[in-house]
């Protein structure tokens, strides 16, 4: 079995695969300070309620979080006994990266990418709802054209909260109506509607700017939340990049 390893700035997900079923997954929060014993004995925890640990034979891991890295290649070395696959320089996507330098993209949009035009075989853009929010456009020949970068709404939302004094800190949550009569629901409403609006206008912009009509799928964190009151995107898939790593490990194996 295959364990795919997603490592973000604010959360880590975990997934196993049996051939291409998606067995179980696991989200925690990212924590750069554990030590690899510490992740070790958390690993084994969750894998042991699940008693699956003695079948795990491969291990692939995207990570955006440099100090991260080594720690979780020691933790499947010395606790798995697996010799881990890291997306970056040197794998094989079979996918060409059209970026001035590809050493910038980030794995996890690599990854992504692979996913969604696995399924789509067509001109897709992913909108991958996490700590920043990234727009991937990938073109009907497969090639990973470009992208945006946008501040999460997370980010929005704290930043709000630490720079208005009067504006206190609210749910993330979807308010009754648009224009909010109490500041809870202003606050919502903006970073709900608001957000959704700069998604829908940066997937109107990219399509536009480059003459194609893309099929638009979500993840990450806030996809369940925001996609549904996006008016172009088209799907939510939570586990995208879990299947990219899988799609990913396999090509390489």
């Amino acid at each position: 079995m295959l364990l795919a390893i997603d490592v973000g700035n604010t959360n880590t997900v975990l997934g196993v695969y049996r051939g291409r079923e998606l067995l179980r997954h696991w989200r925690m929060q990212t924590d750069p300070e554990r030590t690899v014993d510490e992740h070790g004995v958390l690993l084994q925890g969750l894998f042991g309620a699940a008693a699956i640990e003695p079948l795990i034979d491969g291990v692939i891991l995207s990570c955006v979080v440099p100090p991260m890295q080594p720690t979780v290649e020691a933790v499947s070395r010395e606790y798995l006994r697996v010799e881990p696959l890291t997306v970056g320089p040197g794998i094989k996507t079979a996918m060409p990266i059209l970026y001035d330098n590809p050493k910038e993209v980030g794995a996890d949009r690599i990854v992504n990418a692979v996913a969604a035009y696995e399924r789509t075989r067509d001109t897709t853009i992913v909108v991958d709802f996490g700590t920043a929010t990234t727009f991937d456009y990938i073109s009907s020949k497969g090639e990973y054209v470009g992208g945006v970068i946008t501040p999460g709404p997370g980010i929005s939302l704290d930043a709000l909260y630490q720079r208005a004094a009067k504006l206190y800190r609210v749910e993330m949550a979807k308010p009754p109506r648009v224009v909010g009569r109490n500041t809870i629901h202003a606050i919502q409403s903006g970073i709900v509607y608001g957000y959704v609006a700069m998604v829908d206008g940066l997937v109107r912009r990219i399509q536009e700017e480059n003459g194609i009509t893309a099929r638009v799928i979500a993840t990450g964190g806030f996809a369940k939340l925001l996609a549904p009151e996006s008016q172009t995107i088209q799907e939510v898939d939570e586990f995208l990049t879990l299947e990219g790593l899988r799609i990913l490990y396999e090509r390489n194996h």
